[in-house]
């Protein structure tokens, strides 16, 4: 059986949605890297749903892959079903979206201080009042986000008003554009908003455009992953690059040297992928810089 197993050279992978940008170039990453290694990849969408993703560890186990590289969806809060790969000796790795009750290696960015970076840039071209359209307020690296742009704020002595973070379900681009109409009703208008990702950023430009408000002088707007659209956008979109790709090869990197590492002595470790702030127009102050 052992024999069997250690020539398949299948690695299951484990995303919530092929259709994101991000995890598709996670996918991008990971399948580069394993097909350089001599590994076949094997995609699932858990679609965000814990029982699709339970099903999907089932499948994975019952077809004995030699390791996991799985993104935990949404709704999500209990990864206790992953376990199982421990106590049957499938190396596992998460990635972004990572489980803190199952030993496993990771790789993630730092979303507190790509948040910071981002809502410190937002302060630093004049914003004083600057709201937040977050995502899931019960997913860990979107609490990070809230809590790196409410750290920028009080570093720069400006007040966090719970009224200006507007929480989303899944960032989506209608979640966004119905964020924004909000942000237009309160009393000031924000002069800036980050946004959790560029999807709800792009969508809230064109609420504001629309409402006759000039992008960057009345409101400057902030993203979060870089997708190809907000380099060609009009205007083009200051964001977060969180590295997307990067994360998929070092994902793929770090479960096939522990596939291979005959001694099983690796310990589980966590990497973490450096981000930038890429400046564009919508939040070019000339008078302000």
């Amino acid at each position: 059986s052992n024999l069997r197993r250690n020539k398949t050279h299948s690695i299951g992978v484990i995303v919530p949605r092929i259709d994101i940008h991000f995890h598709s170039h996670v996918i991008s990453g990971i399948e580069e890297t394993a097909y350089r290694l001599g590994y076949n990849v094997t995609i699932f969408q858990s679609r965000d749903s814990l029982e699709r993703e339970i099903a999907v560890t089932e499948i994975l186990q019952a077809k004995r892959v030699e390791g996991v590289i799985a993104c935990l969806g949404l709704e999500t809060t209990d990864s206790k079903h992953f376990a199982r790969f421990n106590e049957i000796k499938i190396p596992l790795v998460f990635y972004d979206r990572v489980s803190k009750d199952v030993e496993s290696s990771k790789v993630i960015i730092d979303d507190f201080d790509a948040a910071f970076k981002a809502t410190e840039h937002l302060i630093n071209a004049g914003c004083k009042n600057i709201a937040h359209i977050a995502g899931n307020r019960n997913t860990d690296i979107f609490k990070a986000r809230v809590k790196g742009y409410k750290a920028a704020l009080l570093k720069h002595d400006l007040e966090a008003n719970e009224n200006l973070i507007q929480y989303t379900s899944e960032l989506s681009y209608e979640e966004g554009a119905n964020c924004a109409k909000k942000l237009l009703t309160a009393n000031p208008i924000p002069d800036g908003v980050f946004c959790a990702n560029d999807n709800t950023a792009i969508s809230a430009i064109q609420v504001f455009k629309k409402a006759n408000i000039r992008i960057p002088e009345d409101i400057a707007v902030a993203g979060f992953s870089n997708y190809p659209i907000s380099s060609i956008m009009e205007p083009t979109l200051t964001t977060i690059d969180d590295r997307a790709f990067e994360m998929g090869q070092t994902a793929a990197k770090l479960l096939i040297r522990q596939i291979e590492d005959k001694d099983q002595n690796i310990a589980s470790e966590t990497i973490v992928i450096k981000t930038d702030l890429i400046v564009r127009d919508s939040t070019r102050r000339n008078s302000k810089g």
